[in-house]
């Protein structure tokens, strides 16, 4: 399948964790916004890691059968010891998940060291906000074709220009997502592409970032 717009989104939160709008109604207003999917990948630990897949997967099966719009089920695996990322990883996709994304080294919150490095070594989808990422952590991601978020996310995207520079100079995949947990949270077109830009980002690196959150799709599809 081919999206039309171009718009995907692959890492918001739902009320199931610290956001606020039930799945479907931040379906819902995503489809509004002109976007041609979704992944809701809500914060996750062992904790409560079941119920929430089980949750998003029931819910995704539901909207895609009446709505254009493309939900897809997933998970932030969230503020977790480095030697469970690899469990959590097989424990998520073996529930349902389609879109594994890890929360990175963020420069606003207290990650621990060696996040991003146990992430990718468990084969997430997604770093999100990696923070000041290593260059030897830089490798491996492209060595397991695990994709760097640059986000519209206040704080999150204070190191969104490093990220672009790093991951441009080792050829590691970019996404853009808003890590949205609110209405006014949804990114536009034109914020993604404002936030690529500052980023230094350029308008065929945006495309190709846009066209590297559709292969992920398609992968899981």
């Amino acid at each position: 399948m081919k999206y039309s717009s171009g718009l995907i989104d692959l890492h918001t939160h739902s009320l199931l964790s610290d956001g606020v709008l039930l799945p479907s109604e931040l379906v819902r207003r995503y489809d509004v916004a002109g976007f041609d999917a979704v992944a809701i990948t809500d914060h996750v630990d062992s904790s409560n890691i079941d119920f929430i897949i089980d949750a998003l997967v029931k819910a995704s099966k539901q909207l895609n059968r009446y709505w254009r719009i493309k939900t897809i089920p997933g998970v932030e695996i969230t503020h977790v010891p480095l030697e469970l990322f690899s469990s959590l990883v097989r424990r998520a996709r073996k529930r349902g998940a389609k879109i594994i994304v890890a929360h990175g080294e963020s420069p606003v919150e207290p990650v621990l060291k060696g996040t991003n490095r146990a992430a990718i070594l468990a084969g997430v989808d997604i770093l999100a906000h990696p923070g000041k990422i290593t260059k030897e952590d830089l490798i491996l991601a492209a060595r397991k074709g695990t994709c760097l978020e640059i986000t519209t996310r206040k704080g999150h995207c204070k190191t969104n220009t490093h990220v672009a520079n790093m991951a441009k100079k080792y050829s590691v995949k970019i996404v853009i997502d808003s890590d949205s947990h609110s209405p006014e949270n949804i990114p536009s077109k034109m914020l993604f592409e404002k936030t690529a830009k500052l980023a230094g980002l350029s308008s065929k690196d945006v495309a190709q970032a846009y066209a590297n959150s559709e292969a992920l799709i398609q992968k899981v599809s």
